[in-house]
């Protein structure tokens, strides 16, 4: 049977927006959450983002590896900002005549909004905790040629997505790798030409391709390089992302259980040691023992003897207890590291749950907002129809009865000829063309019809 992978990719996303999150955030020093999948929205995030993935809190890049731009991922950012935008903004500000609205700095304009991420995060791992927990370190950093392809397929496969800078852990429980970059749109009406384009490259249909092709690529690459025929698992529903120790909120545990382990172990072996020496000297006092004069099949012990004989049943004992109370704690500590792993699975699972509900129901809100806009826009521009409406029926009243009192009345001619003239040319209908030749006819003001129709309605219903 051939060898099976878990592959996950996680597009980091904004859980800062919800309230669960804002409530979190109230509790870190730093004013954001601990998701990993925290969205980069600021130059502040970009900055924490570099400190995490460079390792710059504690110096130690060992097993660290950047693999795509520098050892600095906000300036690596910042570059790619000007060479992305920098044309743009200043084809932009030509054409504007008021310098409030003109854009000094795209790049500081992005961390200002809100509304848009700065840069976006992708992190890619081949492989869980359990396929790479026998594997040794050089075994693994065969991975950065695997990760490296992912990145030129990346490239490929969203070219749209450019990316600033990449770097793989090795560190941590499996290798895996981030990427750091900016969705670039194209051909805007409004504003810049070329803008931060997160929502339209992204969307639920187009990472769902790019996920299936990455996983394609991925496999391929590493089955080049390690030289095997390895397959990978099927999809698991909200697992394509990774598990980042920061989520792992029992790791600390594990490792303080695996502290103890070793501890106890290093008491086994230090009292084993002692339990050898000592067999040593019980066997050679047995060696020793000779027939008592006085009968010989009875033999002579000294006292002295006859404590390093209880000793030793005493150091037995404690061995013992020390050994089997190890091989407990080492079958409890694998029951806890497998539950904690299922747990860890079974809560980033749900996470990712969450977090597309949540974007489906922001993407609900905005889209109800727009609509609940347009409709107060059309109830404006109905009310103001129906004013107009109202002032054209009043006028229109106002002529068709100057016409009849002129025609009917006062017999004046050159009104009769209007009015024919006004029928002739479609202006008039027959209706409006009887009313005003017809004396007798009584005008209705448009209250009153439309009084008449309440009637009218009333009576119906009423039958």
């Amino acid at each position: 049977m051939n060898e099976e992978l878990a592959y996950s990719i996680h597009l980091g996303s904004d859980k800062n927006r919800t309230n669960k999150a804002k409530e979190i955030a109230k509790t870190n020093p730093s004013g954001t959450t601990s998701f990993s999948n925290n969205a980069i929205q600021n130059a502040k995030q970009l900055s924490d983002a570099n400190k995490h993935n460079l390792r710059d809190y504690d110096k130690n890049r060992d097993d660290i590896f950047v693999i795509y731009g520098s050892n600095n991922l906000f300036n690596d950012v910042r570059d790619l900002y000007l060479q992305e935008f920098e044309q743009a903004r200043i084809e932009y500000n030509e054409s504007q005549t008021r310098e409030d609205r003109k854009i000094k700095d795209y790049f500081y304009k992005i961390s200002q909004d809100s509304q848009r991420d700065l840069a976006c995060e992708i992190i890619i791992e081949l492989g869980d905790m359990d396929f790479w927990k026998d594997k040794d370190m050089k075994y693994k950093k065969r991975m950065s040629d695997v990760y490296n392809e992912q990145v030129k397929d990346l490239m490929k496969v969203v070219p749209e997505f450019k990316v600033a800078n990449a770097v793989i852990h090795y560190d941590e429980t499996s290798p895996h790798m981030h990427i750091i970059g900016v969705p670039v749109k194209e051909d805007y009406k409004k504003g810049m030409k070329k803008q931060v384009a997160k929502s339209q490259i992204f969307t639920k249909n187009s990472l769902k391709v790019i996920q299936d092709e990455m996983r394609k690529c991925c496999i391929k690459s590493y089955n080049k390089f390690y030289d095997k025929t390895s397959e990978l698992k099927k999809k698991q529903k909200g697992r394509n992302k990774d598990i980042a120790p920061q989520d792992m909120t029992d790791y600390r545990e594990v490792k303080k259980q695996y502290e103890k382990k070793e501890k106890k172990l290093a008491e086994a072996n230090k009292q084993t040691n002692k339990l050898d020496n000592t067999t040593k000297d019980i066997n050679q006092i047995l060696d020793n023992l000779k027939p008592a004069k006085f009968n010989k099949n009875n033999m002579v012990i000294s006292n002295e003897d006859v404590e390093k004989i209880k000793n030793f049943t005493k150091d037995v004992n404690a061995t013992t207890k020390t050994v089997r109370s190890v091989n407990d704690l080492n079958m409890a500590i694998k029951d806890f590291e497998r539950t904690t792993f299922e747990t860890i699975k079974e809560v980033s699972s749900l996470k990712y749950e969450i977090e597309l509900k949540d974007n489906e129901i922001s993407s609900l809100k905005r889209e109800i907002s727009t609509k609940d806009k347009t409709i107060c826009k059309l109830q404006a521009e109905k009310e103001k129809f129906k004013t107009e409406l109202q002032k054209f029926k009043g006028f229109w009243y106002k002529l068709i009865k100057h016409f009849q009192s002129k025609i009917g009345f006062d017999k004046d001619e050159k009104y009769k000829y209007i009015s024919d003239d006004l029928y002739k040319n479609g202006i008039f209908d027959d209706n409006d063309n009887r009313i005003v030749n017809d004396v007798a006819r009584k005008i209705k003001s448009a209250d009153e019809l439309n009084n008449t129709n309440i009637k009218k309605k009333n009576n119906m219903e009423l039958k």
